[in-house]
């Protein structure tokens, strides 16, 4: 499991298994909107790395970032 902490949102840090082939197996926010986060990770789990770090990168929700946004600098940098 790899841990990406967030800047500039209220989750405190991203949680996430992908597996050899580059597909999300798991993603779990700590801090934050559960049920916005718990519906972001339902949604990219068994999806490629590739294919969400693109979808999600540069949506914005307050100081020029979101929680999705943040998944995807995590994937980007972590991946």
């Amino acid at each position: 499991m790899k841990v990406f902490k967030t800047s500039g949102v209220c989750a405190r840090e991203i949680r996430f298994k992908i597996n050899d082939k580059n597909i999300i197996e798991k993603v779990s926010f700590i801090g934050g909107c559960n049920g916005n986060q718990s519906a972001i990770s339902a949604l990219v789990e068994g999806q490629t790395v590739k294919e969400v770090a693109n979808k999600l990168a540069g949506i914005e929700c307050r100081n020029g970032t979101s929680c999705p946004d943040q998944l995807s600098k995590a994937l980007k940098k972590l991946a």
